[in-house]
This record gives structure tokens, C-alpha cells and sequence, in this order.
């Protein structure tokens, strides 16, 4: 176990300017002190949820029975027990981080919740649930998710607009990222323009790595199938697990551009905070790549980096801390322009809107799961 002194995760942080998030939450990590060990010893800024992470930790887990029986006698909704217990935790976990929050002066501390993801497509019920849930959390440190959807887009726009900060999840397409950028400069600008402050608002942009190599590398693998060409061969394999750091370091040269533009300079001259990229999907799917490949590859100053447990702890032990959001940027370019070529042929648009909707569905099967094993538990506690 290394010392806090020697923690890469804390180098990471105060020598190259990239916060460090978890992307788990759960009421034992809150009631065990767990989370504010993490804060201490791993330098842990920060906290993302999700649905699949709330099934993980909700279901089989005697430790919401209690609050669920309440919910029962109280006669609330299966939904309105649902989001105490949610709500609950995401308090608690706010309240944790709070001295993070005030701190870092409003710019880490954060805990994300996401809106329920049966509504991704759906942009007004999308901004009235990004509303009640900022309103019945009530805390300065919560920021809201929302998918970066084309319906989820204008959603954001107006909730910036009226203060909320909030966590643009599921970005895959530097486009898409693009686009997420200008919704939030948007927002800042209607604040503006009511003459509102914007120096207390902050949004993340969260850009989703390890599924996209996992959808490309499949696709690399059926075509070496395909051919006994050993040059192509070795020119497809080439690319194997390099297309989501590269995809995230164009869309870093994306993230500049836009701040250096007047319009965007405008707004910091008035107290505006950089909507910051979120490296997020970045535990290595693949055994036979580095496990923390997403950490090392991706280290940048007004990044941040939400990382699950055993990918936090493999970095605490191995990580090699550097500036490499900025190294080799031209080669990305290149890699990604590379599969346009005749031998590779893959639609990068069409992976990135593919994964978009099996991103979606990734977020509704668990919270479709959960909700049906939490109808379960309410059964089983129901007093005869």
C-alpha cells in the first residue's frame, strides 16, 4: 500500500491540474466512513452515480430496509421509495464532500445523479425531473446528469439557464461533445443576458472511452479474420485499443478551441468556469490492456477522471502520472482518420450513434432491474 505522499492519484491532481472522481456510490461506502477515507488517502474530489450503480448497490443489500419499511408504512409509491433511497444517499454523499466543494471553491466536491433514463429522448420531462431533483436534493454540491442526447441537449441549455449545474453524460462523438460545449456556453449566455451571476454554476462533459474500443476492436477482429494479408493485418491490429484516447485527445483540441474563442472569453471575464471533459467508462474492459490505460493515457490539466474502485486502486499502485492529453496529438488525429482507409472501412459516426443507444439501454435495463427487485423487497416487507 503506498503512502499518501506517493499516491500517482494525488500527482495526478496537484501536479497536472485533472480531478480524480469515483464513479461508485453506495450507503455502506457512506456509513463505513469509507467515502472520506477515499477523500484522504486517494484524493478521491468527487462522486458519479448511475443507474446501474444504484441496482448494484440497493438490491440484496439488507442495509435500505429500514428506510424501506418506512417508505411502506408512510404508504408511499414504489417510485417515492425509490428516490428516498437515492435521494438519501446522495445527500449523505453531498454532505461528505462539501468541504471539498467549498475548498476547491465550487469546482470539485460534486455528486452526480442522473435523471430517470427512461426520459433520454424525451427533452420536457427531462428538464421538469432535472428540476425536482435538484430542488428535493437541496444541496449546493449535487449536479445533475443528463444524457447528451439530441433531446437531452436542450435540457441542458436550460437548466445551466436557470443555475443548475449539471453532468452531460453518455458523449461518445467529438461532435456530440462539441455540441454539449455550446448548449452550456448557451446557457451562461441567458444568465447573462438576465443579468444573473454565473460564477457558481459548473458542468462536466462526460466523453466515454473503454466502450468504444470494445466496439471497435470487435469489428478489427472480424476483418483480420477476413483476410490471410499479413500487412493488412498488421495494419488493422495496429489500431486496436488506441481509437478512444485518440477520439478523447481530438475532442481535448475541440475543448481549447472553444475557450479561446471571444464568446467564450466573454463569459470567463464575467466568472464563467470551463465546462470541464470527464474521461468516464474508463475501467479496461479488455485483460489484455494495461488496467489503467484510461488514467495514463488521458492526464490533463481542467479534465477530470471518474474512475471505478478497483481501477482507483490499481492507479493509487501503478499509475505513471504524465501530460499526455497533449502528446501525440497528431498521431490521434491520424488514428482516427484511419479508419477511413479502404482496408478498415468503419463508420466511426455510426459506432459512436450506436453506442449512444446501447448506452441508454445500458442505464434503463438496470433501473427497469432495480425497480422490479425493489417492488420485491416492498412485497416482502409488507406486513401481512
Amino acid at each position: 500500500m503506498l503512502s499518501t505522499s506517493q499516491n500517482p492519484l494525488l500527482t495526478i491532481e496537484t501536479e497536472y491540474g485533472q480531478s480524480i472522481w469515483m464513479d461508485n456510490l453506495s450507503r455502506d461506502l457512506l456509513e463505513s466512513g469509507e467515502l472520506a477515507k477515499l477523500i484522504t488517502t486517494r484524493g478521491v474530489l468527487g462522486i458519479t452515480s448511475n443507474p446501474a450503480i444504484f441496482e448494484k448497490a440497493i438490491v440484496g443489500n439488507a442495509i435500505y430496509d429500514t428506510e424501506i419499511k418506512a417508505g411502506i408504512q408512510a404508504n408511499k409509491s414504489l417510485n417515492d421509495i425509490y428516490e428516498s433511497l437515492i435521494f438519501t444517499d446522495i445527500r449523505h454523499a453531498c454532505d461528505v464532500l462539501l468541504p471539498v466543494y467549498e475548498q476547491t471553491k465550487g469546482i470539485d466536491g460534486y455528486v452526480s445523479i442522473e435523471v430517470p433514463p427512461t426520459i433520454a429522448t424525451d427533452t420536457a420531462s427531462t428538464i421538469s425531473e432535472a428540476r425536482r431533483y435538484h430542488a428535493a436534493i437541496n444541496r449546493p454540491n449535487v449536479m445533475i446528469k443528463i444524457p447528451g442526447t439530441p433531446e437531452g441537449l436542450p435540457a441542458v441549455e436550460q437548466m445551466i439557464g436557470e443555475g443548475i449545474s449539471i453532468n452531460v453524460t453518455l458523449l461518445f462523438s467529438v461532435e456530440s461533445y462539441v455540441q454539449t460545449a455550446w448548449a452550456y456556453i448557451r446557457g451562461l449566455e441567458t444568465r447573462v443576458a438576465k443579468g444573473e451571476d454565473i460564477s457558481n454554476i459548473s458542468s462536466v462533459a462526460s466523453f466515454f472511452l473503454s466502450r468504444i474500443d470494445t466496439n471497435i476492436d470487435a469489428k478489427l477482429d472480424s476483418l483480420i479474420k477476413q483476410t490471410e494479408d499479413s500487412g493488412k493485418i498488421e495494419k488493422i491490429a495496429a489500431l486496436k485499443g488506441k481509437i478512444a484516447i485518440a477520439n478523447a485527445k481530438v475532442a481535448y483540441q475541440e475543448y481549447k478551441q472553444i475557450i479561446a474563442t471571444e464568446r467564450w472569453q466573454q463569459l470567463a471575464a464575467k466568472g464563467a468556469r470551463v465546462q470541464r471533459l470527464l474521461w468516464a467508462s474508463t475501467g479496461t474492459k479488455d485483460p489484455s490492456y494495461s488496467d489503467v490505460m484510461y488514467v495514463d493515457g488521458l492526464v490533463g490539466n481542467d479534465t477530470v477522471n471518474t474512475l471505478p474502485p478497483s481501477t482507483i486502486e490499481a492507479c493509487a499502485d501503478h499509475c505513471d502520472p504524465a501530460n499526455r492529453i497533449e502528446a501525440g496529438v497528431d498521431e490521434a488525429y491520424r488514428l482516427v482518420a484511419s479508419l477511413k482507409d479502404s482496408d478498415v472501412n468503419i463508420d466511426l459516426d455510426a459506432v459512436m450513434d450506436e453506442l449512444l443507444i446501447d448506452g441508454i439501454d445500458k442505464f434503463v435495463k438496470p433501473f427497469d432491474s432495480l425497480m422490479k427487485s425493489l417492488d420485491g423487497k416492498v412485497k416482502a416487507l409488507t406486513p401481512a
